[in-house]
């Protein structure tokens, strides 16, 4: 039997959570006998990351990730119509990859668009795709009239072991944040939030892993890293395999299509306060899996944090039991059935809703 081929385009160099879903991805694939090559726009972490997976990697610029850089996109549609000649599939990994979609046009290859992001405006040339992956119902939701197949994001259930940058002491709950330091993501609602924690839980420790690789606002990091009490630790390979470290983890976003960070934590039985926003109440069960809180509130933040405190081990099984539908061998099913399944030229009509409780695909 010949391989089939798959070639993935990301739009960057540093690995983020759509990027960790696509490696998972690829490395699922390419266990079941696919052949898989990776495109970036230059030599970066994401790059080592593939090529010491076995992956084939070439440079790909795809315009950047700014405002009003599309037009440069154009310049690579003759080098994405060369790497794909040979290609089964070409899997456009986010809404920048999608911009390669015009200079597709007559290439045999199934065109799979994945939309890791809540979307204001759906570009008519995104209609070219065979296939729309969106990693929730809120994001499906977003790209009408496009129908979207809801996938979610694929988690390993049993990373391996991180040891925490923080140094040991007996005592207080961990409580923490990992993820990137940027307003969208709220760390500094957590920071303002761990005085009112600790007036309940003394000896709390409120702890935040992270950096901002793309320095979107250095004044707002400044601002988290300088926050007195809070334990500031840079980025952490592998942070999956540190979550089962923390008591609560803690995602105070204000937009968030998904929220892997969360179903990492669940997958290793740490229960998550989270806020109640876009995807994040279709991975967090309120008073089961954790809490939900409001966004943009450390009051509301702080009560959620105490209220999972108290029931922290019941609500931590239940997580890991509720993260199984997140496994990254389910979640490589479900896609490769998406990529492999004859293409049906139809007029979209909107979102494929996953019922509550399961995942569509």
């Amino acid at each position: 039997m010949v391989a089939r081929r798959l070639l993935a385009v990301a739009p960057v160099d540093h690995p983020g959570g759509a990027e960790i879903h696509m490696l998972r991805l690829l490395s699922g694939l390419r266990e079941r006998g696919w052949r898989t090559t990776l495109t970036t726009p230059g030599e970066g972490p994401l790059s080592t990351a593939a090529l010491d997976a076995g992956h084939a990697w070439y440079p790909l610029e795809t315009g950047g990730l700014a405002p009003h850089t599309g037009a440069r996109a154009a310049l690579s549609w003759p080098r994405i119509r060369r790497l794909s000649r040979d290609a089964d599939v070409v899997y456009l990994n986010g809404t920048v990859p999608g911009r390669l979609l015009p200079g597709l046009v007559g290439v045999r290859a199934r065109k799979v668009l994945h939309v890791h992001d809540m979307v204001v405006r759906v570009p008519p040339h995104w209609k070219r795709a065979d296939v729309v992956l969106a990693d929730s119902n809120a994001v499906a939701r977003s790209l009408a009239p496009l129908e979207a197949h809801v996938v979610y994001g694929p988690v390993e259930p049993d990373p391996p072991d991180i040891p925490p940058p923080w140094e040991a002491r007996d005592g207080g709950p961990v409580i923490g944040f990992v993820g990137r330091i940027e307003p969208r993501k709220g760390p500094l609602d957590l920071v303002r939030a761990a005085p009112r924690i600790r007036d309940t839980v003394p000896d709390a420790r409120i702890v935040i892993i992270g950096s901002d690789p793309y320095a979107s606002d250095p004044d707002y990091e400044r601002d988290v890293r300088c926050a007195p009490d809070v334990e500031h630790h840079g980025w952490v390979e592998g942070a999956a395999g540190l979550l089962r470290h923390f008591d609560v983890l803690v995602l105070p976003s204000y937009q968030e299509p998904f929220g892997t960070i969360l179903a990492e934590a669940m997958a290793v039985g740490t229960p998550v306060v989270a806020t109640r926003v876009d995807g994040l109440p279709e991975v967090v069960e309120e008073g089961v899996t954790g809490a939900l809180v409001e966004p943009g509130s450390p009051e509301d933040l702080a009560r959620g944090v105490l209220r999972v405190l108290e029931r922290r081990d019941e609500l931590g099984e239940a997580a890991r039991r509720s993260a199984t539908r997140f496994h990254r061998d389910a979640y490589v099913d479900r896609v490769e059935r998406l990529l492999t399944a004859p293409t049906r030229h139809v007029p979209a009509r909107g979102a494929r809703r996953e019922p509550s409780g399961g995942v569509a695909g």
